[in-house]
């Protein structure tokens, strides 16, 4: 952002430069501000697509919600998504026994805060999930043990998206 805002500034000097001409007082700073907010209102609206962008293929987004805040007024006309949930299918590791569970990490992304990966246990037979972090734990042999299972029904996001691939 800063920058952003050297630069600006540097293309206006220069501008005059090459232009001949006097400049008002009130210019390079101006042009300088404009820039650095014109620079962190794109970062803002472009992280998401960044982010989503860089996810390898085998990673879903389940729910991206989009926000407004009042010290963003611009954000009530153009909401912006400042966090979403996403489930590493990539990274599922499949019960033995049943091959209708399995465990994968379920990925918490938000704006300036590090990523958490939450262990998630899946039956796609049984219509059900249940959260490891909570402790359940993946065994050896692929097997899901000392969970609580919940079954949230089929308008689950994060269900649809593990069992039926996305």
């Amino acid at each position: 952002m800063i920058a952003a805002g050297f630069g600006a500034a540097g293309v206006l000097l220069l501008i005059a430069l090459v232009a001949r001409r006097r400049l008002p007082k009130w210019a390079v700073p101006s042009v300088a501000g404009l820039a650095m907010f014109s620079f962190a209102i794109w970062n803002e609206y472009s992280w998401y697509p960044r982010v989503r962008d860089a996810l390898p293929d085998t990673v879903k987004i389940v729910s991206a919600p989009v926000e407004s805040a009042f010290w963003q007024p611009w954000s009530y006309a153009f909401p912006l998504t400042k966090r979403f949930i996403a489930l590493d299918l990539g990274a599922a590791v499949h019960s033995e026994t049943s091959p209708n569970e399995f465990v994968a990490p379920v990925m918490v992304v938000a704006r300036w805060t590090p990523t958490q990966n939450l262990p998630v246990a899946f039956d796609c037979a049984g219509g059900r999930r249940a959260d490891l972090f909570r402790g359940g734990q993946l065994l050896g042999g692929g097997q899901i043990e000392g969970a609580e299972w919940v079954t949230p029904g089929p308008e689950d996001e994060l269900l649809a998206a593990a069992c039926n691939g996305g």
